[in-house]
């Protein structure tokens, strides 16, 4: 399982770009919450170590534990909905085991892509027959429901943007991508017009106020748009350089209380507010560059197994980004997901350098020029 690997080989781009993003996330979670910034450093010294052990670990071996991954990936988003499960702000995402308390919709995400690597790789010759399609489509299902009963709408989403990236890279046909989506925007349009009625029933009342608060800021300015309005002006309010790291303005989105848990979904405004222009052009630059340098390492992977992985990562980091971000600058309705390697939270920094871990693995085994 462990082999012989060349340190010239070892991506350290990578992984100074991840850190890079780490650390400017350690830095705005302090600055954001304070008490909070020690537990956030713990994760990502934790994170590290885990990337660094599984980067040495063949993923071709491990990949094969992939029907064990799936179980436990499915057993513990069942564990939510009993009583290990936490409810948080109104939902449950959360379990306590064995004295820890973690999020495992955020697991969910590496899980999968690992699950789907291996059983897409198995089937690669028979990928574009419709029994492998339908399976592929029942696999995700369960993880999909449980995640969206907790409830948890945006990492649904983008469980869902990832696994049309793994489908893609794992050679689903042209024909078939152009024929999903002459249905899937159509659809998806109908589907948008149907949730803003006011007697719908297919998303949470909350979740229509939310789409109600883009549509409408003005009206919703002091309620469901508070957040995502102040959040707007504070990234303007930064202007060029910023108003400076931990700044005491009484004004601050941090200071003044106009933005609950600053730390989480929303600080990508800290970052404009305190860092500026700079500061936030800095972030966006920076998961650019770890999706591209993913996806480079995706199309030189020694099998497709490995180009799932590296895609399905790249895929994972890109979106969540773009979400969170388009959250806070307006660009989107208030979805509740957090910023990769930024935003505070232990499973999701955890998870995500597991993940990294499994790239650079993947790099070490790629097909030399």
């Amino acid at each position: 399982m462990l082999k012989q690997y060349k340190v010239r080989d070892y991506d350290f781009k990578l992984i100074i770009l991840v850190v890079a993003l780490t650390v400017i996330g350690i830095f705005t979670v302090g600055s954001a919450d304070e008490s909070l910034q020690k537990t956030q450093i713990s994760g990502f010294v934790f994170g590290l170590f885990l990337m660094v052990v599984i980067s040495l670990f063949d993923y071709s071996v491990l990949i094969k534990l992939y029907w064990l991954f799936y179980i436990t990936n499915i057993a513990l988003l069942f564990l939510v909905r009993t009583s290990l499960g936490v409810k948080v702000n109104g939902a449950q995402r959360w379990i306590i085991l064995f004295g820890i308390q973690f999020q495992p919709s955020e697991l969910a995400k590496i899980l999968l892509i690992l699950f789907y690597a291996q059983f897409i790789m198995k089937h690669k010759d028979k990928i574009n027959s419709v029994t492998n399609i339908v399976l592929c489509c029942l696999f995700i299902l369960p993880s999909v429901i449980l995640i969206y009963k907790q409830p948890n709408l945006s990492t649904t989403i983008v469980v869902m943007v990832m696994f049309c990236v793994i489908m893609f890279v794992g050679g689903i046909s042209w024909k078939l991508v152009t024929g999903v989506l002459a249905v899937v925007i159509p659809a998806a349009v109908i589907l948008f017009s149907i949730v803003i009625q006011p007697d719908q029933t297919l998303i949470e009342p909350y979740q229509q106020t939310r789409i109600y608060a883009w549509l409408y800021p003005e009206k919703y300015s002091t309620a469901e748009a508070y957040q995502q309005l102040n959040s707007m002006m504070a990234i303007g309010s930064g202007q060029l350089y910023g108003k400076g790291y931990n700044t005491d303005v009484i004004s601050s989105v941090k200071n003044g209380n106009f933005i609950s848990e600053p730390q989480t979904d929303f600080i990508f405004a800290v970052i404009g507010e305190e860092f500026g222009f700079i500061g936030t052009c800095a972030v966006i630059i920076l998961i650019v560059l770890i999706t591209l340098e993913c996806l480079r390492i995706a199309g030189k992977a020694k099998d497709l197994a490995g180009s799932i992985i590296a895609a399905g990562m790249a895929g994972l980091i890109g979106f969540q980004g773009f979400l969170n971000i388009g959250v806070n600058t307006g660009l989107l309705p208030n979805t509740g997901v957090t910023l990769p390697f930024v935003s505070y939270g232990l499973t999701s920094m955890v998870s995500l350098y597991i993940g990294i871990g499994f790239i650079l693995n993947v790099g070490l085994q790629c097909k030399k020029n």
